[in-house]
């Protein structure tokens, strides 16, 4: 079975930590060092180094509830100056529907927050934040027009950056919290990425035979 990123880290404590926290509860990991995947599309400049922190599909419910019972267990040490109880109740509730934003302990002092103020946060509640912030993410983006424009044009002139546009667009997907994996564009995006990559392969080749052809053997 693939492995997924569960967490990204811009520091290697941070990923090491959650690694050793993995092994003791036996759950097969991997970590790597990479920059954001998509920069060869968008054309940014280099980014900063990231650690992914990468499971099994099947272990994200169970490592969520790891890390989730680390938060509960530090609650103990946090006072009345943490940040948190300057929120308003709104934007607590927006912690809770965006777990995968904020850290276990932020989530969970959320939650005792929101309760001691008399808020009803049961797990129906829970629940369906959880099932509304996973439909949110399942969402496919909107590509750049601009790089389609390109891919379509370095494809007409046989450029390898044209069949690489094309292959990301109709073949990248994303991670959810819950470990389902989605694809990033849209249908329509995702048609026009197997537009470009064919039409890239199709003129890159005949190219090649061209170049051969008048070649002096």
């Amino acid at each position: 079975m693939e492995f997924l990123t569960f967490k990204k880290y811009n520091e290697k404590e941070s990923a090491e930590a959650l690694t050793n926290l993995l092994l003791r509860h036996g759950i097969a990991f991997e970590l790597t060092q990479d920059q954001e995947n998509l920069d060869v599309l968008y054309g940014t400049q280099p980014s900063a180094q990231f650690y992914y922190v990468k499971i099994k599909s099947d272990d994200f419910p169970k490592a969520n509830a790891l890390l989730l019972d680390i938060g509960n267990t530090e609650l103990e040490t946090v006072d009345k100056t943490h940040y948190l109880f300057e929120f308003t109740d709104d934007e607590l509730f927006d912690i809770l529907s965006k777990p995968d934003e904020w850290n276990a302990l932020d989530y969970q002092l959320a939650k005792k927050i929101l309760t001691e103020r008399g808020r009803e946060v049961n797990d129906e509640i829970i629940d369906s934040l959880k099932k509304q912030r996973i439909t949110e993410l399942a969402k496919p983006d909107e590509s750049n027009r601009v790089w389609i424009f390109i891919g379509y044009l370095s494809a007409l002139f046989g450029g390898l950056f044209g069949i690489i546009v094309g292959w990301l667009l109709f073949t990248y997907k994303r991670t959810l919290p819950d470990g389902q994996r989605v694809y990033e564009y849209a249908e329509k995006d995702r048609r026009h990425g197997r537009r470009i990559f064919y039409l890239g392969i199709i003129v890159f080749y005949i190219s090649v035979i061209i170049r051969l052809a008048t070649l002096d053997w």
